[in-house]
């Protein structure tokens, strides 16, 4: 037995389906995924996320800190396992949210360290899976007529814009189009949230966001949730919220197993190995430079961040940009506008941002945060020396 059967039969849990969800709930992150066989029944168009999962800084045990006083009693475990995630929750109600900050949800988030794609924040790879959902139940049925889709802002009021063209004949053909175009977009909605969080986001007015802008792990966990939401899709699991819930509760442990997923005191353990490289213990969220790596690539063709030591953490996952004969690009951008909060931001050339100006905009966050973080060294060294 190879060690990838071993794990993928260690870490599936038996799981029992209703509603149409068919076992197994397999998962393709072959660099060419495939297409639909035939047109399943699919949900009506759903209420779009809201907001994102609480997710995790990078590392664990964490302390926290409010207005620079600790918070006492408190901890951020963050740390979590593979066959111990709960029930998967679509995202659309701000009390979920809450359940979740307040550990009582179905649904357990946190990171883990795996042996090929280095460390999964599970919180990324629901949401850009909730979103693939999301935008596929409103473009499937509209498919090649022009819309315009809108999301809460983030620091700009987010448009998703599709302009109008001739779709492929065949049904099938169109839900395959419809699929990898709703995952290509999700991902650009992620990529945005990141560069969003280190421009000045606050999704809690007052609690800075720039601990987690650029996160290492982050947007390749991204990626892993619009692949995994994709391979749903396709098999046919979004027949409805509950049965894409079940098929997600059921296709995480599968996706994980993929890339050799450990055991938590195994992820604490590569924690430690990077503390005072990647991470500092001793810093407090939300201080932004208890995250001492960030990875500034904003593109959905990815390897892990490059872990020292750890060659095998290197599958790479991507998303196809071309899809039967159709150029991806040419069917929907997200669109970046001008809002109540972008003031930090450089005056957009075209009146709005896109996944164009992704790099630009993450090239000038790596040069700021350099000066910073030496800043930051500095100063830590001087405060130490004084005590």
């Amino acid at each position: 037995m190879t060690l990838r059967s071993w794990l993928l039969a260690a870490l599936v849990p038996a799981v029992s389906f209703g509603a149409g969800a068919a076992l197994p709930v397999a998962v393709d992150l072959s660099p060419l995924p495939g297409a639909v066989a035939a047109v399943p029944a699919v949900t009506s168009p759903l209420a779009p996320p809201e907001g994102l999962r609480p997710c995790c800084a990078f590392g664990y045990n964490l302390q926290a800190e409010a207005f620079g006083i600790p918070v006492p009693f408190y901890q951020l475990n963050n740390v979590v396992e593979a066959t111990a995630l709960g029930e998967h929750q679509y995202n659309d109600s701000f009390l979920g949210a809450g359940a979740k900050l307040l550990g009582v949800s179905a649904e357990r988030d946190g990171i883990l360290y795996t042996i090929r794609g280095g460390f999964v924040d599970i919180a990324h790879v629901r949401d850009t899976a909730d979103m693939t959902v999301w935008l596929f139940s409103h473009i499937w049925p509209s498919l090649g007529r022009a819309q315009t889709l809108t999301l809460d802002d983030e620091l700009a009021e987010r448009r998703i814009v599709l302009p109008a063209f001739t779709p492929p004949a065949s049904a099938a053909d169109r839900y395959t189009l419809a699929t990898w175009l709703s995952a290509y977009l999700a991902f650009q909605v992620a990529a945005w949230h990141e560069t969003a969080q280190w421009y000045g986001f606050e999704s809690v007015p007052g609690f800075s966001e720039g601990v987690s802008a650029y996160s290492p792990e982050d947007l390749y966990s991204n990626l892993l949730g619009a692949r995994t939401a994709a391979s749903l899709i396709l098999s046919g699991h979004a027949k409805s919220v509950a049965i894409y819930n079940v098929a997600m509760t059921a296709a995480l442990p599968g996706v994980l197993s993929q890339l050799g997923a450990v055991t938590a005191p195994e992820t604490r353990f590569h924690f430690d190995m990077l503390d005072g490289q990647w991470w500092d213990s001793h810093q407090n969220v939300p201080e932004k430079f208890l995250v001492l790596k960030r990875n500034y690539y904003t593109g959905d063709n990815r390897v892990p961040t490059p872990i020292p030591g750890e060659p095998l953490a290197s599958l790479n996952v991507q998303l196809p940009h071309e899809v039967l004969g159709y150029a991806l690009p040419d069917l929907g951008e997200l669109q970046l506008w001008p809002g109540h909060s972008m003031q930090a931001l450089p005056k957009p050339e075209r009146g709005y941002y896109t996944w164009r100006d992704f790099p630009h905009l993450a090239d000038h966050a790596r040069s700021e945060d350099a000066v910073q973080l030496a800043k930051w060294h500095i100063s830590t060294v001087v405060s130490g020396a004084k005590k």
